[in-house]
């Protein structure tokens, strides 16, 4: 059984993905889905925009659901923090999925 509050994407195979806004205080909030089926520059700029106004307004957008080509075109722009993997843990409030600790050549294991 998931937490309240976990939204899930309901098909793999959906050619939607959910938007979904992350407030301050870790509450999620569905806001909209947009079609993927044709993931091109012109969605990522919206998404972008999207991203920055919720931003602005002391939020987090998170992208739900999205299919490979819009995850690509989304890491190639520098915009990969919107993306939830949800087969891995998703991450909290003010903190960023992915490298924890970054090792030095040279560093000694500890």
């Amino acid at each position: 059984m998931e937490p309240a509050g976990t939204l899930r994407v309901s098909s793999t195979h959906d050619v939607h993905a959910t938007l979904v806004v992350v407030a301050d205080d870790g509450t999620q909030h569905a806001v909209g889905r947009v079609n993927t089926r044709r993931a091109d520059l012109a969605l990522v700029d919206l998404l972008a925009r999207t991203a920055l106004l919720v931003a602005r307004a002391g939020g987090r957008l998170a992208v739900l659901g999205a299919p490979s080509q819009l995850r690509e075109l989304l890491e190639l722009a520098g915009l990969a923090e919107l993306l939830v993997d949800e087969d891995r843990r998703q991450a909290e409030v003010g903190e960023a999925l992915g490298v924890d600790e970054v090792v030095q050549a040279g560093d000694r294991p500890g």
